[in-house]
């Protein structure tokens, strides 16, 4: 609590009071400082990676955390709540192990990557070839790895806003598909992960069509490194693979809360997280901490002295790990785009916002500049370059044309852990949980208080 009041005094030390003469400032400032000390975003990530734990789409744990969804954003008095179903192929984990025979025998730490195969209830025992960097792969020719169990130990880079796990995310995606067009008989690739541990990064593949569909799984990076090791010497890698995995049909369970605008109730600005996670830990910073900030941020700039003349949507998607969000959302919601007026997805974890980004041409707004000094006083700059990707399960709606608001969070812990079974509350800390409250809380306050138009004007034909 300490540390909360502290970054709320070092807030208002450097926004300094807003001018008595702008009230839209004044009220973006008043529930902006009254985030950073707000316990509610804590209590919800809490609440849902205790009560709930994993919840990977298609399980019975997803329809725990739909029933959960519900009665918190009742509970904390939402209106409108409601659950949107749609329809998915769950993947489930079985027993899974991974063994060194050759040169010598040791356990490898392995987590299947979601979507694979399994292998034979024996498992698969191969020749391994071992590739440093993904680009080595691709270069091998076609029916060049016959037989053969394929290795990627490409490290991902550590990057403040992420892009090092989109650079490396081929290798888990697209990886056995590449390896299974060369002939291999199964996939291993380094854990797409910033940290040294032992504990593997699941995540999702993409078979591609016309490759043959083979068992795949993540390394932990440790192991990645011993393999790496022992293929600089003159003899050979040998790796046995069991994989149980299992796919069937199911159901994915988006769960959607409102505060209704008092003016323009159809115009919406929607902000959200994912509900879904991965089984090996409690999805606490994936991602529990974006729909515990898109609640404490809806619920703050709702309960302002002057109501939202607009309505603040806030959507737990139900199923973004496996891909499945994004098409149900989209077509049940694209022929509302005209009337939303903004839309964020929050998915890089819990730790602070640091950079603004913003439709092209409208930071230049009143009411964006408005913004940007509120939120210079959590030390969040707003960037020169236009906001372009927000997240999976929004990205159909936001490519039809709805403005899309993104708020960087800080990435340099979140790959430590991310997809593991170090996803736990812990690695969650409440004062910068609170930073990010604070600043989709100003957004919210003052896109939901003025006309305030993020797209942009349509040049005249010639």
């Amino acid at each position: 609590m300490r540390a909360l009041l502290g970054l709320a005094a070092a807030a208002a030390l450097i926004a300094g009071p807003a001018p008595a003469a702008d009230p839209l400032r004044a009220g973006a400032d008043m529930v902006r400082d009254r985030a950073l000390t707000d316990p509610t975003a804590y209590a919800v990530v809490e609440s849902l990676s205790t009560e709930v734990g994993a919840r990977p789409a298609g399980s019975e744990a997803a329809a725990r955390a739909r029933d959960w969804g519900v009665a918190k954003l009742l509970g904390l008095g939402f209106s409108n709540v409601r659950v949107e179903s749609f329809p998915l192929t769950g993947w489930s984990r079985g027993a899974e192990s991974a063994m060194l025979t050759a040169p010598y025998e040791a356990g490898l730490a392995i987590l299947g990557l979601g979507g694979s195969v399994s292998t034979p209830p024996e498992g698969i025992e191969g020749e391994a070839v071992v590739f440093h960097a993904y680009a080595d792969l691709l270069a091998a020719p076609v029916g060049s790895l016959t037989g053969r169990i394929v290795i990627v130990t490409q490290p991902m880079t550590r990057t403040q806003e992420g892009a090092g796990y989109g650079a490396a995310n081929p290798m888990r995606r697209s990886g056995a598909s590449e390896a299974a067009r060369r002939g291999a008989v199964a996939y291993l690739v380094r854990s797409l992960a910033t940290g040294v541990s032992r504990e593997p990064h699941t995540g999702a593949l993409n078979y591609q069509p016309g490759a043959p569909k083979i068992p795949a799984a993540a390394l932990s990076v440790i192991d990645a490194e011993q393999i790496d090791r022992l293929a600089k010497l003159p003899t050979p890698i040998r790796i046995r693979l069991k994989l149980a995995s299992a796919m069937a049909p199911g159901t994915g369970w988006t769960v959607v809360g409102e505060i209704p605008g008092t003016e323009h109730p159809e115009q919406v600005i929607l902000i959200g997280g994912h509900l879904d996670s991965w089984d090996p830990g409690t999805g606490a910073i994936d991602d529990g901490a974006g729909i515990a900030i898109a609640v404490g941020a809806a619920r703050l700039a709702g309960a302002a002295p002057h109501p939202p003349k607009r309505t603040l949507r806030v959507a737990m998607f139900g199923a973004e790990e496996m891909d499945f969000t994004n098409a149900a959302f989209t077509a049940a919601h694209k022929a509302d785009v005209a009337n939303i007026v903004a839309i964020g997805e929050i998915d890089e974890g819990a730790d602070r916002v640091w950079s603004a980004q913003f439709p092209a041409g409208t930071t230049g707004l009143p009411e964006m500049k408005v913004l940007a000094a509120s939120l210079t006083g959590l030390g969040i700059y707003v960037s020169p370059e236009p906001s372009r990707f927000g997240g999976s399960d929004i990205a159909g709606l936001t490519a039809a044309g709805a403005p899309l608001i993104n708020l960087r969070q800080d990435a340099s812990r979140y790959f430590n852990w991310h997809h593991s079974s170090e996803d736990t509350l812990d690695k969650i800390d409440p004062a910068q949980l609170n930073q990010n409250v604070a600043a989709w809380a100003a957004f919210l306050y003052v896109a939901s208080q003025t006309d305030l138009n993020l797209r942009p004007a349509v040049p005249p034909k010639p």
